[in-house]
């Protein structure tokens, strides 16, 4: 065992679009970690400042011990106080290890496999036609993944003055994805909560014909009920899971019988530990997990970890990370073979930052609400190519 150490301080980069952190230990040691409140990084990079005085002098290794205490001293919960939570705790798992000498994965139970299957996102590009996305489908294929990820949506598409317009529009994409791709890659529907429990049902029925692998967040995930009612009414498997913050919210997912995925975003819900307690509610309920990962190659290398010790792992989401900024951040990229990630052999999290590439500028992304064909706001949750339509479209019609 390694001589005892504590925590000398902690630092934080808002790198790009993302919030990384660094926690120092008197020995030397340095854990990183990724809070991942989309698009709120700066409220928690505050909170990790303010969790930041009881951490220092404390030792590293006793990481459930420093959770428990930070979370039952939060008052109010929410995404802010466990998106900082989550950096805290990887970055504790990663000097763990690094003192260890061993990779995370062989302090959680050991590895249960040596690559982790990847699905690629899809887009419809600017010129956003069914083609263009079956096109983009198609490469990603070529490259080696056996599973896509799409919107099934246009990026205007609530601008449509009708149900059928674009629920028609929307069967027609994924038709074309399917047949472009044929029948031996998996095809994953994501709706990004952009419609109510009736069209759900209505649009995952008309669906089943092209024989999704998932249906991702059909609505919104206030009503886990509500989710179970979807799921028992459509011969497809739900996933869902992404914004969900503490282990509480997945037992009454579960309960509901309204997932045959969970999506436990590890930069939200907990970190590698909070993850790995959801993993194995899901395996109790014979449920899979598919981590959700939409932010830089850090929280990539921290699902890699939680991937390679789960009985119950499934996919992983992965939005590319061979182009500037994220190819630049590790000395050595996690290495990619036909659609499957290598699971590293170093210790910790097995990845090495690259000290010049952390003095990338903030790009913080932009909240904005989109306004509707008829003037009022969007109930739904959109994605980033929708909300930059709708504000050109705003933009057309106030100027």
């Amino acid at each position: 065992m390694p001589k005892p150490t504590k925590i000398e301080k902690l630092e934080t980069f808002l790198w790009d679009r993302w919030l990384l952190l660094k926690i120092h230990c008197e020995d030397g040691t340095v854990g990183i970690g990724e809070g991942g409140v989309h698009g709120w990084q700066r409220p928690t990079k505050t909170m990790i400042e303010t969790m930041e005085p009881y951490l220092l002098g404390k030792d590293p290794h006793k990481i459930e011990h420093h959770y428990q205490w930070l979370y039952r001293s939060s008052h109010f919960m929410g995404s802010v106080v466990q998106g900082a939570l989550s950096a805290i705790d990887i970055a504790l798992w990663d000097i763990k290890g690094k003192r260890l000498g061993v990779p995370i994965y062989d302090l959680m139970g050991g590895k249960t496999r040596d690559s982790v299957r990847c699905y690629m996102h899809v887009g419809s590009g600017e010129g956003g036609s069914a083609e263009d996305l079956a096109n983009d489908a198609l490469s990603a294929v070529k490259k080696g993944y056996t599973a896509v990820r799409f919107s099934p949506f246009p990026s205007d598409y609530y601008m449509h003055k009708s149900y059928s317009e674009w629920a028609d529009e929307a069967v027609t994409r994924v038709g074309a994805v399917r047949e472009m791709v044929g029948p031996d890659v998996d095809v994953c529907v994501e709706i990004h909560r952009q419609m109510n429990p009736a069209e759900s049902i209505s649009l995952g029925r008309r669906l089943e014909q092209f024989n999704p692998f998932f249906y991702e967040d059909p609505k919104l995930p206030e009503s886990p009920k509500i989710k179970g009612e979807i799921a028992a009414k459509c011969n497809i498997p739900i996933a869902t899971g992404e914004r969900f913050t503490t282990i509480f919210e997945y037992q009454q997912l579960l309960e509901s019988n309204a997932v045959s995925y969970v999506r436990p975003d590890l930069c939200l819900c907990g970190g590698l530990s909070g993850s790995k307690k959801v993993a194995a509610m899901a395996e109790a309920n014979h449920v899979k997990v598919i981590p959700h990962n939409p932010l830089s190659p850090v929280s990539t290398a921290t699902c890699v970890q939680l991937d390679a010790c789960i009985p119950n792992f499934a996919l992983q989401e992965y939005t590319g990370e061979d182009q500037p900024p994220k190819s630049e951040l590790f000395v050595e990229s996690l290495e990619m073979i036909d659609g499957y990630l290598k699971v590293p052999e170093g210790p910790g999290l097995g990845i090495e930052i690259n000290e010049e590439a952390l003095s990338m500028p903030e790009n913080p992304k932009v909240l904005d609400t989109p306004i509707g064909f008829d003037g009022s706001v969007i109930l739904h949750s959109l994605n980033e190519s929708q909300v930059e339509t709708s504000a050109a479209f705003v933009g057309e019609r106030m100027g």
